[in-house]
C-alpha cells in the first residue's frame, strides 16, 4: 500500500534541507543515485519509487549545473508516475537579471523561469514556492498552468532583529533600492528605518554617497535580501559607523557568501554579527 506521506526528494546541494524537512516528522524521504561522468555529464537514477505520490522536490538555481540538475530530476519523477509535484526553490539564483539594461541582455530570470514551467505537468498540476525573491514580478515570468507561492521571511528576520538589537536600533538597508522593505520591517517592529544613496563604480565595487537618517549614538542593523561578496554591506556598515553608530550587525535571507565575503565581513572589524538562513547552501 502506497504511504499517504509526501514523498520529499533533494539536489545534491540541498540535501541538508531535505534532511531537515524530513526530520520535522511526517515525510517519506526520496533518495537519488547521481553520478558524474569524465566529460562532466550527469547520471541520475531515482531510487525511491515515485508513482502514485504526491512529491516534494527541494532545490536551488546556484549554478546552471544544479538548475539544470533539479529540471532534470523533476521530469524525471513526473514520468515515473508522481501524482503531484511541489518544487520548493530556497534561492532562485538568476533574481538581479531580471531584466534587460543593455541591447542585447539576455534576461535569465526569465528563460530559467520557462524552464520550470516546462516541466511536465503531472495529474493533479505542479506547483513552485520561493523564499524572498529579490523581485517581485519574477513570478510573473512563469508559463502555463504552473501555480506558485512566494514565502516571506520577515517573520524570522524581525524575531533575529528583536534578539540583536532590543527595542532600540535603526533598520537599515544598503541602498536605496531595498528602502521600501526595510521601511516596512521597520514599521512592523516599532523603530526608524535608513538606507544610504551610493553609486556603483563597476559589478563588484559601490560606494556611498550619503545616508538617509541620524544614526548618531544607536543601534544599527542592516537588512539585504541576500549577500554576494560582501561589498556593498560592508561600504554601508563604514558609512553607518563613520555616521556615530555604536554598534552594526547584519541580517539576510540568502548568504551567498562569495569570493571570501566572509572572511571580507570579519576583517572589516565593523560587525558584530552576521545571521542567515539557510535557503543558501554556502551559509
Amino acid at each position: 500500500m502506497k504511504s499517504e506521506k509526501r514523498l520529499v526528494f533533494g539536489t545534491q546541494k540541498y540535501l541538508y534541507l531535505r534532511d531537515m524537512v524530513v526530520e520535522q516528522g511526517g515525510f517519506d524521504k526520496g533518495e537519488v543515485e547521481v553520478k558524474m561522468f569524465p566529460d562532466g555529464e550527469r547520471y541520475q537514477r531515482v531510487l525511491t519509487d515515485a508513482d502514485g505520490r504526491h512529491v516534494v522536490l527541494i532545490g536551488g538555481t546556484v549554478s546552471d549545473n544544479d538548475t539544470m540538475e533539479f529540471y532534470d530530476l523533476a521530469c524525471a519523477l513526473v514520468k515515473h508516475g508522481a501524482v503531484s509535484i511541489i518544487m520548493v526553490i530556497p534561492y532562485f539564483g538568476y533574481s538581479t537579471m531580471e531584466r534587460s539594461i543593455k541591447p542585447g541582455e539576455v534576461v535569465t530570470a526569465k528563460t530559467r523561469a520557462r524552464i520550470l514551467s516546462v516541466v511536465p505537468t503531472t495529474s493533479m498540476g505542479n506547483k513552485v514556492i520561493f523564499l524572498d525573491l529579490h523581485t517581485e514580478g519574477l513570478p510573473h515570468y512563469l508559463e502555463g498552468n504552473l501555480r506558485h507561492i512566494h514565502l516571506y521571511a520577515k517573520p524570522i528576520i524581525t524575531k533575529a532583529a528583536k534578539e540583536i538589537g532590543g527595542d532600540n536600533f535603526v533598520l537599515a538597508c544598503t541602498d536605496a533600492g531595498r528602502a521600501k522593505w526595510v521601511e516596512s520591517l521597520a514599521n512592523d517592529l516599532g523603530v526608524n528605518a535608513a538606507f544610504v544613496f551610493k553609486r556603483r563604480i563597476s559589478g563588484e565595487e559601490t560606494e556611498v554617497a550619503s545616508i538617509s537618517a541620524d544614526v548618531q549614538g544607536k543601534k544599527v542593523i542592516i537588512y539585504d535580501d541576500m549577500i554576494r561578496t560582501g561589498g556593498s554591506l560592508v561600504n554601508a556598515a563604514r558609512a553607518y559607523k563613520e555616521a556615530g553608530a555604536t554598534s552594526i550587525a547584519a541580517i539576510t535571507t540568502h548568504g551567498l557568501f562569495t569570493n571570501n565575503a566572509i572572511e571580507k565581513i570579519k576583517n572589516s572589524g565593523l560587525f558584530e554579527k552576521v545571521v542567515c538562513t539557510d535557503s543558501h547552501p554556502n551559509a
